[in-house]
C-alpha cells in the first residue's frame, strides 16, 4: 500500500483514497498535520546512503546526520542523495529501507529523493556527480552540440526510466542560463550561449524526465534552474562564492535570460531553482534572487503565473563547512540578517523550500513568535505535498531493488549515451599533413588510417589498441593524440576548485609541450571544454584540435578513425583572447570581438 502501513486505510487515513482529487486529498492531509510535521516539509538538504544500500550514520565528513535523524527526529521529507553508489540495486535498497523509515512516523508520509545530474563525466559535489552505474552521457554542452531536440528528449525519458528504478523522483536541472560570459565555471551544464537553441533543448529535456504529457507516478519533476539566469556573472565568478555575487547587464539583456525559461514553463516544468547571484543595476532589489520577492513573487509568480515549487539554492541561511573549511551562507545582499531574518525573507520573497538546510527547528520559532503565520506555511505545504500526490508516492513508494540493477545501466542505454558521445564531438581545426608517411602524405590528418602507429596521452592504451599500434614515444608515431583539460586557475580551497574559474588561457608549459610533440608527429588535441578556452595558440600548432563534453576514449577515437561521423557544432563562440572576453559585457551573448571560431562551428571528416 506505499508507506502507509497495510492496516491504514481510507478511514484512519483518508487521504490516502486514491479515488478522490488530489486537492482534495492534500487537504486532508495538511489538516491532520501539526506544525512541526508542515515545517519538515520546508526542507530539502544533502542526504548519503549507508554501505550496500543501508541507512547511514551521521556522516562527519560533510556534517550531516544521520537517515533516521533527519526521517523521524527533524521529520523531514524531501533529500538530494549526495555520492556515487556502486550498484543501483544499492541505492534501491537503501531507498525502500528510508521509505519505510518514513512509513513509521505518525502520518507515513513518503521521502521524495532528489539528484544533481548523474548521467555525465563530471565529478563536483556542487553541481554534479559521476554516473557509476548509470548510462553515460555528454554533459548538457555537449548534448547542445548535437543540435538534437529528439536525442536531448530520449535523453531525458531514459534518465527518467533510470532514475525512477531507484526511488530518484526529482531532477535538480535542466540547467538553461546562458552561458554568456566566457569565465563563468558553470558552463557545463548548460545548452550553451543561444537562447533559443537553450530553449528548444531544455524543453525538449523537461519533457524527457516528466514523461510528455504524461506527468504522473512514471515520471521524474524536473526542476529548472538558475530562474532568472544565472549567467552574466561580473567577471565570470561564480555566486557560490562571495567575490562572485553580482550579477550585471551592462547591455541591458536581462530579457533575452528569461528566454529558456519561457520555453520550460511552456513544457510544464514543475519546479524552480533561483540563483545566487544578485542582480545589480536593474529593476529588481539587489539581493540574492532566493531572497527577491520583485523576482520570485513579481517576475516568477505574478508575470509567468507559475504555482509549482520554488526552492532555494542550497545553504542560504546557514554557515557550514564543506571538506572542513569554513563556507558562509549565500546571503548575498543580506549578510547582515540573522539564519532567522533570513528565513523570514525567503518565505516573503515566495520560495517554498530551503535548500541544502535542515533547521526546522528555526521556522518552528518564527511561527511561535507570530512573525511567520501558519497560514503561510500552508501555502508552500499544499504545493510540496500535491508533487508527492502527483508522483503517486502514497499509492507506491517502494521499487524493486532487483529490477532496478537490470535498468540502470542497459546495453541499450549506454550505447545510446555512447551514440551521443559521439555525436557531440566537435571537430575544430583538420590541417593537411605534407609527411612521408604514407598513412598520411599529403592530405588532413583526421580522419588517421586504422591501424596506425599511436601516441596517446589522455587515453587508456587497452583502448587505444583497438584503433592502431601504440608506441611509446611521438617520434615513434604517425599521429600523436592529446587529451587535455581546458584551463582554469587554482583556488584557495578544496571546494573552489570544483568550479573552474579564472584565466582561460593554456599555462605556457602545456603550450611547450604541445609545440614539441607536434615538431615531432602530427598532432590531434582533444579539449574537454567546460569553458570556451582559447585554442588559439594550440590550433596554430597542433594538426587537429577537437572539442568534447564528455566523451570516452573509445567514442572519441571512433570520430577521429572516421568510424563514425563527426557531427558536433560549438555551442558557444572560442573567443581570440583574454582582452577581447574581458572587454565582453557579461549578459550579451556572441559578445568577444573577433572570436576564434564562432558558434556552430564544426567540421565534417
Amino acid at each position: 500500500m506505499g508507506p502507509a502501513s497495510a492496516e491504514a486505510s481510507a478511514e484512519s487515513r483518508p487521504w490516502l483514497d486514491a479515488s478522490l482529487p488530489v486537492d482534495e486529498r492534500v487537504e486532508l492531509l495538511l489538516a491532520a498535520m501539526t506544525v512541526e510535521e508542515k515545517a519538515g516539509l520546508f526542507f530539502q538538504t544533502m542526504i548519503t546512503m549507508g554501505e550496500d544500500g543501508e541507512l547511514a550514520e551521521a556522516d562527519p565528513v560533510f556534517g550531516l546526520p544521520s537517515n533516521r535523524e533527519y526521517v523521524v527526529e527533524k521529520r523531514m521529507t524531501h533529500f538530494n542523495l549526495l555520492g556515487v553508489a556502486p550498484t543501483a540495486g544499492a541505492i534501491a535498497r537503501w531507498h525502500n529501507k528510508l521509505q519505510e523509515l518514513a512509513a513509521s512516523t505518525r502520518l507515513g508520509i513518503p521521502v521524495t529523493i532528489s539528484t544533481d545530474p548523474r548521467h555525465s563525466f563530471t565529478e563536483n559535489p556542487g553541481a554534479a556527480m559521476l554516473a557509476g552505474p548509470f548510462s553515460q552521457w555528454p554533459d548538457a554542452l555537449g548534448l547542445a552540440a548535437t543540435r538534437d531536440a529528439a536525442l536531448v528528449e530520449r535523453f531525458g525519458d531514459i534518465a527518467r526510466q533510470e532514475y525512477t528504478a531507484v526511488g530518484i523522483r526529482v531532477a535538480l536541472h535542466p540547467q538553461v542560463d546562458l552561458a554568456t560570459e566566457p569565465r563563468w565555471s558553470r558552463a557545463l551544464q548548460t545548452f550553451g550561449e543561444d537562447a533559443e537553441l537553450s530553449g528548444e533543448l531544455g524543453a525538449a529535456y523537461i519533457r524527457g524526465f516528466q514523461n510528455g504529457e504524461s506527468f504522473g507516478p512514471g515520471a521524474v519533476s524536473a526542476m529548472v534552474k538558475h530562474f532568472p539566469g544565472g549567467g552574466p556573472q561580473k567577471d565570470g565568478e561564480d555566486p557560490h562564492f562571495a567575490y562572485g555575487r553580482e550579477q550585471v547587464y551592462p547591455g541591458g539583456q536581462f530579457e533575452l535570460h528569461l528566454k529558456p525559461f519561457e520555453a520550460a514553463f511552456e513544457a510544464g516544468v514543475r519546479q524552480v531553482m533561483p540563483y545566487y547571484g544578485m542582480p545589480v543595476g536593474t529593476e529588481y532589489e539587489e539581493v540574492g534572487f532566493g531572497f527577491n520577492k520583485s523576482v520570485l513573487t513579481g517576475l516568477l509568480r505574478e508575470r509567468y503565473g507559475f504555482d509549482g515549487i520554488v526552492c532555494t539554492d542550497w545553504g542560504l541561511v546557514n554557515d557550514a563547512a564543506i571538506f572542513g573549511q569554513p563556507f558562509p551562507a549565500r546571503a548575498w545582499g543580506v549578510e547582515h540578517l540573522t539564519p532567522a531574518e533570513r528565513m523570514e525573507k525567503i518565505l516573503d520573497a515566495g520560495a517554498d523550500q530551503f535548500g541544502g538546510e535542515a533547521c526546522p527547528e528555526l521556522l518552528l520559532e518564527l511561527v511561535a513568535d507570530g512573525r511567520i503565520a501558519e497560514e503561510r506555511l500552508d501555502v508552500s505545504a499544499r504545493r510540496l505535498l500535491r508533487e508527492k500526490f502527483a508522483l503517486g508516492l502514497f499509492e507506491n513508494a517502494y521499487v524493486d531493488a532487483e529490477a532496478a540493477d537490470t535498468i540502470v545501466g542497459s546495453a541499450q542505454f549506454r550505447a545510446e549515451g555512447d551514440a551521443a558521445q559521439r555525436a557531440s564531438i566537435t571537430v575544430l581545426s583538420n590541417r593537411t599533413v605534407l609527411s612521408n608517411r604514407t598513412v598520411l602524405s599529403n592530405r588532413t590528418v583526421l580522419p588517421f588510417a586504422r591501424g596506425a602507429k599511436l601516441y596517446v596521452e589522455g587515453i587508456a592504451p587497452a583502448i587505444a589498441a583497438a584503433y592502431g599500434e601504440i608506441v611509446a614515444s611521438p617520434a615513434e608515431a604517425d599521429v600523436a593524440i592529446l587529451r587535455l583539460q581546458a584551463p582554469f586557475e587554482q583556488r584557495e580551497t578544496t571546494f573552489e576548485n570544483f568550479f573552474h574559474a579564472g584565466s582561460l588561457e593554456f599555462p605556457a608549459d602545456v603550450l611547450a609541450r604541445i609545440a614539441e610533440i607536434a615538431a615531432a608527429v602530427p598532432t590531434v588535441v582533444d579539449v574537454f571544454l567546460d569553458r570556451p578556452a582559447l585554442l588559439g595558440p594550440v590550433v596554430e600548432t597542433a594538426h587537429a584540435v577537437v572539442g568534447n563534453w564528455g566523451a570516452s576514449g573509445a567514442a572519441l577515437l571512433d570520430v577521429l578513425s572516421g568510424a563514425a561521423p563527426a557531427q558536433g557544432k560549438l555551442p558557444f563562440d572560442i573567443p581570440s583572447s583574454m582582452a577581447a572576453v574581458e572587454a565582453s559585457r557579461p549578459d550579451v551573448p556572441f559578445d568577444t570581438a573577433d572570436p576564434l571560431f564562432r558558434f556552430g562551428h564544426g567540421l565534417s571528416l
